[in-house]
C-alpha cells in the first residue's frame, strides 16, 4: 500500500521502496566490507540513526543524509527504517546535506572537495572560506586547500580515488596549472627492475614530488626581467600581482611553500611568454640593442644573436685581486655597449657587453710574429698548467672519495646520489663517469641513462664515494671550483700538494718523451 506524503515534518519508520538516493550527495564511495559489517549490525539491531529525508513527490522521499545506512539496509533485507521528515528547499537540502556529510571522518578528501565547492557555489545562502570551516570544525587554510583539490586533471582524480597518489601529492599536483599536472603526476612514481618483463611503479614520498617541483615547475618572481605589474605586457595574462597562481596571492593555499624565495609563479608558459614580450618590447624600444646568446654552440646563419665567442661581457662588480683586475671581463673600454640575453639562461636581463673584434682591450691582436709566437707560448703553457690543474683535481677528488666512509645504507645513498646527477650539467656529469670508468655505449640511451644503471649496480662504498664526489662537482658549479676542492681536501684530510706534485712530475715525464720523440720524425722524413 503506498502511503500519500503531502505535508510531513516527523519521524517515522517509511519503508525503503519509498526513498531515493540524492543526486548532490558528495559522498561518491561506498566500501563494500564497511556496508556488509553496518548491515550485520541492523539485522540485529536495526538503524539507530533516522536517516534525514525530504518529500520530492506524493509519494516518495530524497534522502538528505544516510545514503550509506540506506545502501546497508538494502543489503540487511530491512524493509523500513526510521527517518526524520524534513520539508526543505533546493538550496537548505543542498546545505543540510553538505554539512551532514563533510563532519564525517571517514569521507574521502576529493568528496570533501567537491562538497566545499558546493557550499561554496551556492547563491543562497552565500558561504565563505571562513563560514565553511567554522560550520564543519575545520581551519580556513585546510578548507583553502581542499577547495583546490578540484582543480585536479581527471587523470589525477582517478589515481587519486585508487589510492595510487596521497592526498599530500594530490594537494601539490592541485595547485599547479592544469597543463603541468600531467608531467608531475609521473614524477610521482619511479620505474623499478626486479627482473619482471616490465617495471613496477613505486609511488615516490611527498617531498620528491616538492622538490620535482621546486627545479621543474616554479619560478622566482624576484629575478624576472619583466616589470611584475605591467598587466599590458601580455594584456590576456594581466599582472603578476593580481594573479591567483603567484604562491604569494593565496597564502591560505600557499602559506608553506613561500620560505625565504618568496613569492615563485606556478605558470611556467604564461612566465616564458612575459619574458618573450618583455625581450620584444625592450628591442623595439632600443633598436640598438645588442642580441647576446649565454648558449654554447654557434648560431645560425643570419642569426642577430651574437654566440658567446663573439663577445665579452662586462662584470658590474669590482675585481677582488690584483689578478683579477687585468682580466678583460672587469675592464670598460670606448666600444662597450648595452646588451639583452636572448637565448640560453637567464633571458631578458641586460648586460653590459663589448662586441667589438677590433678592440685592443678586449680582443687585442699581436703586432709581429715575436709577439705572436710569444702569446702561442704563453697560451700552450696556461693550457699546460689547465690540465694539470683539471688532472691534480680529478686526483684530489677520487682521494677524497677513498677517505668516505660507509655510513648511510644503500636505499638511501642511491636516493640522494641520482637526486644529484640529475641536476649535474653533461660535462659534470661526463667527469663523474670518467672518475668511475663508466664508458657510453652506442644506443644506449645517453651518458645519464648509463651512470643511472651503474648507480643501481653498485655497492654501498660506491655509492658513498659517488655522492661525495657529486656534492663538490655541483657546488664548484656554483662557486669558485678550486676553494670548493681545497675545503673538501681539508674535510677529508687528503694531501693536495702531494697529489700536484705527483702529476707535474708525470706531465714532465711525458712532455720530455715527446721532445725526444719529434727529432727522430724529422729524421725518418728527410730520409724518406
Amino acid at each position: 500500500m503506498e502511503t500519500q506524503v503531502i505535508q510531513a515534518t516527523e519521524y517515522r519508520n517509511v519503508s525503503l521502496s519509498l526513498l531515493n538516493e540524492s543526486k548532490t550527495n558528495p559522498r561518491r564511495t561506498f566500501e563494500e566490507t564497511a556496508l556488509k559489517e553496518l548491515a550485520d549490525s541492523i539485522r540485529t539491531q536495526g538503524v539507530l540513526s533516522p536517516l534525514l529525508v525530504r518529500p520530492i513527490t506524493e509519494n516518495g522521499f530524497e534522502i538528505i543524509a544516510g545514503a550509506r545506512r540506506y545502501r546497508a539496509a538494502q543489503i540487511a533485507e530491512s524493509p523500513t527504517v526510521p527517518v526524520r521528515i524534513v520539508n526543505l528547499s533546493d538550496a537548505e537540502a543542498l546545505e543540510a546535506q553538505l554539512v551532514e556529510n563533510l563532519v564525517r571522518s571517514e569521507i574521502h578528501p576529493m568528496e570533501e572537495a567537491q562538497g566545499f565547492r558546493a557550499l561554496l557555489d551556492l547563491e543562497e545562502p552565500k558561504y565563505s572560506i571562513e563560514e565553511i570551516g567554522a560550520r564543519v570544525g575545520k581551519s580556513p587554510a585546510f578548507v583553502a586547500q581542499r577547495l583546490k583539490l578540484t582543480d585536479l586533471i581527471p587523470s589525477a582524480v582517478d589515481a587519486f580515488y585508487a589510492d595510487e597518489i596521497g592526498v599530500g601529492h594530490a594537494l601539490l599536483l592541485a595547485k599547479l596549472p592544469a597543463d603541468q599536472q600531467e608531467e608531475a603526476l609521473r614524477a610521482c612514481f619511479k620505474e623499478v627492475y626486479n627482473g619482471a618483463s616490465k617495471p613496477a611503479s613505486i609511488l615516490l614520498p611527498v617531498r620528491n614530488l616538492q622538490f620535482w617541483i621546486d627545479s621543474n615547475i616554479l619560478l622566482v618572481l624576484k629575478d624576472a626581467p619583466f616589470n611584475k605589474r605591467d598587466a599590458q605586457l601580455v594584456p590576456a595574462a594581466g599582472s603578476c600581482a593580481d594573479c591567483p597562481k603567484r604562491t604569494g596571492h593565496n597564502k591560505l593555499l600557499f602559506g608553506d611553500d613561500l620560505g625565504r624565495q618568496g613569492d615563485r609563479c606556478t605558470d611556467p608558459t604564461c612566465y616564458q611568454a612575459k619574458v618573450s614580450a618583455h625581450v620584444a618590447k625592450a628591442i623595439a624600444a632600443k633598436p640598438e640593442l645588442v642580441q647576446i646568446s649565454t648558449a654554447y654552440g654557434g648560431q645560425k646563419e643570419g642569426s642577430p644573436v651574437l654566440p658567446r665567442n663573439k663577445y665579452t661581457a662586462i662584470r658590474d662588480e669590482k675585481p677582488k685581486s690584483t689578478d683579477e683586475a687585468k682580466r678583460p671581463e672587469f675592464k670598460v673600454c670606448k666600444f662597450t655597449t648595452e646588451a639583452i640575453i636572448t637565448e640560453g639562461s637567464d633571458i631578458g636581463t641586460l648586460h653590459k657587453v663589448c662586441a667589438n673584434p677590433a678592440c685592443p682591450v678586449h680582443h687585442p691582436k699581436q703586432k709581429a710574429d715575436r709577439d705572436d709566437q710569444r702569446w702561442k707560448a704563453e697560451q700552450e703553457k696556461q693550457r699546460k698548467e689547465q690540465a694539470i690543474a683539471n688532472a691534480t683535481g680529478l686526483r684530489v677528488l677520487s682521494a677524497i672519495g677513498s677517505a668516505v666512509p660507509v655510513r648511510l645504507l644503500k636505499r638511501d645513498l642511491l636516493f640522494v646520489i641520482e637526486r644529484l646527477a640529475s641536476v649535474l650539467d653533461e660535462s659534470r656529469i661526463e667527469l663523474l663517469a670518467r672518475q668511475h670508468g663508466i664508458r657510453r655505449k652506442r644506443d644506449d640511451g645517453g651518458l645519464q641513462k648509463t651512470l643511472n644503471a651503474f648507480l643501481r649496480r653498485a655497492d654501498e662504498g660506491t655509492l658513498s664515494r659517488l655522492l661525495v664526489e657529486a656534492c663538490i662537482l655541483l657546488a664548484a658549479s656554483r662557486g669558485n671550483p678550486s676553494s670548493v676542492l681545497k675545503e673538501a681536501a681539508i674535510a677529508y684530510k687528503v694531501d693536495t700538494e702531494a697529489i700536484a706534485a705527483k702529476v707535474r712530475q708525470e706531465f714532465a715525464v711525458k712532455e720530455k718523451a715527446k721532445k725526444a720523440s719529434q727529432p727522430a720524425t724529422k729524421t725518418a722524413k728527410k730520409a724518406a
